[in-house]
């Protein structure tokens, strides 16, 4: 998406919204029935932890980021899997859990920053114990297989978590970074201090028009659909549901919302937000012969919420900061497209 399309956070609007309830349907599941808490936003001084619960990261890898966060007043506290390695993991599976309980668990931190994504949360997600962290619940970071953590603390603990990039997204000479790079590492400033986010998009010519609201939910495509059926699943029944996916053949991406539709995530919507799509050129031969527009459109083409295309989230620069579990309202309209942040979840 070209920049000047975009403008993020606190500019004015000019959108009249109307009540548009749609083709919600009933919301189900204990989770979907309860107002998911909002952890306390942090304030200059607070700490910050950061650890790889996933992929491996080296120390000089997330300097750029430790400076940058204790740029905007927060105090890094670097977790003890940065720079370990057991193959592609931040660690063994015992040392990258060791690392994040101990971190879910510490009262002196208020947020936690997952370093990377790559693969390895659901290697741990069951052993970690929540109990610590859900009296007294902080803002967890990240997004890709981070994914796994959003669905799990919103299917089980009702606490809001933050969906953006991470530590090895941070460019290491801020003198050369693109404008887009520095306001999607600031939006995760604006989102950890309590600012209302509110992102205005280009209109997209496959949009389907509306008004929303509801609950912000939803992730890595890949990893929604494997996370069907377990512990950590997604309950999306009146949620406003925001995916993106990077390396998949469209073959797969069909497979996925077909995974979507069949499990009735895609039933009754609020809403559906389709991110940055990077897909894998078809093989000679074998090609798919439907985009990732074609494919949206007619796993949903028997519903009436509205649908956004080429939304600022997911595995590319204009990767915004989102708060899961937090309320929205999203206004699709032929001049323009806005979602923000309501700040209710009630």
């Amino acid at each position: 998406m070209n920049r000047k399309h975009f403008l993020s956070s606190l500019l004015p609007f000019s959108f009249s919204f109307s009540t548009n309830n749609g083709q919600q349907g009933a919301v189900e599941g204990r989770r979907a029935e309860q107002a998911i808490r909002t952890p306390p936003y942090l304030k200059p001084g607070d700490r910050i932890g950061v650890t790889c619960p996933a992929g491996f990261i080296l120390p000089e890898e997330i300097r750029s980021a430790v400076q940058r966060m204790e740029g905007w007043g927060l105090q890094v506290v670097t977790g003890t899997t940065v720079g370990k390695r057991d193959f592609t993991f931040g660690g063994t599976d015992e040392e990258r859990k060791r690392d994040f309980q101990q971190m879910l668990d510490d009262r002196s931190l208020q947020a936690i920053m997952c370093a990377r994504g790559g693969y390895g949360f659901v290697r741990i997600i069951d052993e970690l114990d929540f109990s610590a962290f859900v009296r007294h619940p902080k803002w967890i970071i990240g997004f890709s297989d981070i994914t796994v953590l959003h669905g799990h603390l919103n299917h089980n603990y009702g606490v809001a978590s933050i969906h953006s990039k991470m530590c090895n997204s941070f460019p290491d000479d801020w003198s050369k970074a693109e404008p887009i790079q520095i306001e999607t590492i600031d939006s995760i400033r604006h989102a950890l201090m309590g600012e209302k986010m509110q992102y205005q998009v280009a209109v997209h010519g496959m949009n389907r028009t509306g008004t929303a609201r509801g609950v912000l939910t939803g992730g890595n495509l890949k990893t929604i659909e494997t996370l069907s059926g377990t512990k950590s699943d997604y309950v999306t029944a009146g949620k406003i549901l925001f995916v993106e996916d990077t390396g998949e053949y469209l073959y797969s991406i069909d497979r996925m919302f077909c995974n979507l539709k069949r499990t009735g995530k895609l039933e009754n919507l609020a809403a559906l937000i389709v991110g940055g799509f990077k897909i894998k050129p078809d093989n000679e031969g074998e090609e798919f012969g439907r985009t990732v527009y074609d494919i949206v459109r007619e796993k949903t083409g028997g519903y009436r919420y509205p649908v956004v295309f080429d939304f600022p989230v997911g595995h590319q620069k204009n990767n915004y900061a989102l708060k899961c579990g937090v309320m929205h309202q999203l206004d699709v309209r032929t001049d323009g497209v806005l979602l923000r942040e309501t700040g209710s979840n009630s």
